[in-house]
């Protein structure tokens, strides 16, 4: 019989991409989840497929040196009775000279692009078509599947959604930012994937880094490194804290991953200016949902950086209140890393879940910056030994704080209340903009037995005893309102919990702080205040802190860091309070005009009101959203904006996505940097 002859062949592509969830993508390109059928037809000329003479089969590679032995090509027939564990191609109609074949890959398939050629032979005699190239991406639907969740509000949260919320601020003032993810804007995953394709150990040992990309653990780990340039390994982003910013972008402007990943792919791969902990955080969690890894933003608050890991972090301050010394170990405000959910078939049973990668550069791991995955679970436990560097994480969570006040002839006290490490861990709620709190996933609760266990494993003694009920009590609090551009008031409170008077000097000191627990120059000093105090009444010390003392001294965290020191003349004890007080930036205001459909004009108004005595120069405003802007738009106003006057603008919106979409704006200036706003947008189906 005559040869058979394919003519033109199908994809599907927009098909394929609805049922694999893809669609959003708008690749040109087929991308297509692991484990789960996808569907292509093919169109013979001349005559159909007959099965009783023709034979076909399919051949599919990935990476430059694909082997079957690596896992990394497969030659696969059609067939009627498919086997799971390899690649399938079962013939699902034919229609004449058409043939429409569905094929599947196993759920643990390496991901990354794949060629694809199909082979026709009849008696022997064959030809070879090359059809076409597609993505695999990690399947989180399919319960085989190392990645596999089974919740579907979950997934669409962790997997689907574009946008979401990241937790700053300070334990006692926790707020958030708005943040495009974008994992499915144009380019992202060709970036994605060439960020695969440029990692050292891929560049080292390609066939076995090909191979190992069927293991959300490796590419976790790969992701971690990559996304941070303290390794010479062209990295995304350049870490900097110190508020010079002006070669680059300020950590604090940045408002989405796309704008960063698309400036690195630009630059031929050259690190970004400029990220901190969340920026870091917040490209990673854009890399793994883009690859098909359910991932989420998390933020410690009070979080530690132990470098010599003896769990304990030493604070020296003076009797004013003043640091004393350099100590290489921090404290954090806060500090944001991923979660991603995944298999841990390489670990006992018991860790599989959430695991934590660290992308900001800190310690190094295996001689390579990058941390984790670490399961959160064995945090919780101690289990100090798994992979990987549960140590480091374990004390950002729970390391102690001891202060130590060096008095004016030299000696050294040691204060009897230290300070709480990891509080409040917090990530955005699944399907709603509040903050789920998840520190019960990270300990158990203060004082419990199984802490104390978790603790022994640890080799960890428990420093700091718990707020002492009997004698003098000690703690900061704040007038409402710290707003830039405002004069406020902090108190010392002081407790007197005893039956009798009892006597206290007190000092209150504050200094602009930076995020990572840097401290700058001081802005507000009290004189030693002696107070008496009657049994069981409370007293406060106040401190007025002027925004003529500020303004110059604050850095773009907006952080001021106030110490009190409480010297009990009864005891000779000397008591530490500390407190962040984050300084609120103006709000902006987002307004919708007009009826929300797809593909329909809608306008915005855009203002903020300036709420300085002097005028902003240089302003400018960033806008994005994934489905409801075209990239950024950026508006720069020719003006200055004068105190208390209003900033405001118009622009149109072209929405491309149905469903709940988020507008999120930044704001720029000489005076005010970093303001930050979100309005949510559901936008109508556009009837057809």
């Amino acid at each position: 019989s005559a040869d058979l002859v394919l003519e033109t062949w199908d994809l599907h592509c927009d098909r394929n991409g609805r049922e694999h969830r893809t669609a959003d993508m708008g690749c040109r390109q087929l991308v297509v989840r692991r484990g789960q059928p996808f569907s292509i037809t093919l169109r013979f000329s001349g005559r159909g497929y007959d099965e009783g003479v023709d034979k076909l089969s399919f051949n599919v590679e990935t990476g430059p040196c694909p082997s079957e032995t690596s896992g990394t090509s497969s030659h696969f027939v059609l067939t009627d009775c498919p086997e799971e564990s390899c690649w399938s191609a079962v013939s699902q109609q034919q229609d004449g000279e058409s043939l429409s074949v569905s094929l599947c890959s196993p759920p643990n398939a390496r991901i990354g692009r794949y060629s694809m050629t199909l082979e026709a032979s009849t008696d022997y005699q064959g030809s070879s078509y090359q059809i076409g190239d597609f993505v695999l991406l990690f399947n989180p639907w399919h319960p085989e599947d190392t990645v596999f969740m089974r919740d579907e509000n979950e997934r669409r949260e962790y997997v689907l959604s574009q946008d979401g919320l990241i937790y700053q601020g300070t334990c006692d003032y926790i707020y958030c930012i708005p943040w495009n993810f974008g994992q499915f804007e144009d380019d992202i995953l060709a970036i994605c994937l060439n960020m695969l394709d440029i990692n050292p150990k891929h560049l080292r040992d390609q066939n076995r880094d090909c191979s190992r990309r069927n293991d959300p653990v490796y590419i976790g780990r790969v992701v971690s490194a990559m996304v941070n340039c303290n390794d010479e390994d062209r990295g995304v982003l350049f870490g900097r804290w110190d508020n010079r910013y002006e070669d680059g972008m300020s950590p604090m402007a940045w408002i989405g991953s796309v704008d960063i990943l698309k400036r690195w792919k630009k630059f031929g791969c050259q690190p970004v200016k400029y990220g901190q902990c969340w920026v870091f955080a917040a490209v990673a969690c854009t890399v793994m949902r883009c690859l098909g890894i359910p991932s989420r933003v998390v933020t410690n608050y009070n979080s530690a950086h132990d470098t010599n890991a003896n769990l304990t972090i030493d604070r020296y301050v003076n009797e004013k209140g003043e640091q004393e010394r350099h100590s290489w170990d921090k404290i954090w405000n806060f500090h944001c890393w991923v979660e991603s959910w995944m298999a841990r078939p390489d670990l006992a049973a018991g860790y599989d879940g959430w695991q934590v990668l660290d992308p900001t550069p800190q310690e190094k791991s295996e001689g390579v910056y990058c941390c984790g995955p670490a399961p959160v679970k064995a945090i919780k436990e101690g289990d100090m030994l798994l992979k990987y560097d549960i140590p480091f994480i374990f004390a950002e969570v729970n390391a102690d704080v001891v202060y130590w006040v060096v008095q004016s002839d030299g000696m050294q006290k040691k204060s009897i209340r230290s300070s709480d490490v990891g509080k409040y861990i917090s990530t955005k709620s699944v399907g709603r903009d509040s903050r789920e709190d998840i520190t019960h996933n990270y300990k158990y609760p203060e004082g419990s037995e199984e802490e104390r266990a978790v603790f022994e494993k640890a080799e960890h003694q428990k420093k700091s005893v718990g707020e002492l009920d009997e004698g003098l009590h000690l703690r900061i609090k704040v007038s409402e309102g710290a707003n830039k551009g405002s004069d406020f008031d902090v108190f010392a409170v002081v407790n007197n919990n005893t039956d009798e008077e009892r006597a206290c000097r007190v000092t209150l000191c504050a200094r602009a702080a930076s995020h990572n627990g840097t401290l700058g120059p001081q802005c507000g000093l009290t004189d030693p205040a002696d107070i008496d105090i009657e049994p069981r009444a409370e007293k406060r010390v106040p401190l007025r802190i002027l925004y003529e003392e500020y303004r110059d001294k604050l850095t773009q965290d907006n952080l001021i860091k106030v110490v009190a020191l409480l010297n009990d003349h009864q005891t000779g004890d000397i008591i530490v309070a500390v407190r962040d007080i984050y300084v609120e930036n103006p709000p902006i205001k987002i307004r919708i005009l007009g009826e929300p459909m797809q593909n329909r004009k809608l306008v915005a108004e855009i203002s903020l009101v300036n709420p300085l005595a002097v005028p902003l120069n240089g302003c400018v405003f960033v806008v994005e959203g994934s489905g409801l802007t075209d990239g950024q738009f950026v508006k720069e106003l020719e003006e200055p904006v004068e105190p208390q006057a209003e900033a405001k603008f118009r622009m149109d919106l072209m929405p491309r996505l149905s469903g709940l979409q988020k507008l999120m704006v930044d704001f720029e200036s000489d005076q005010l940097t970093g303001v930050k706003g979100y309005r949510n947008v559901i936008i109508a189906p556009r009837a057809v």
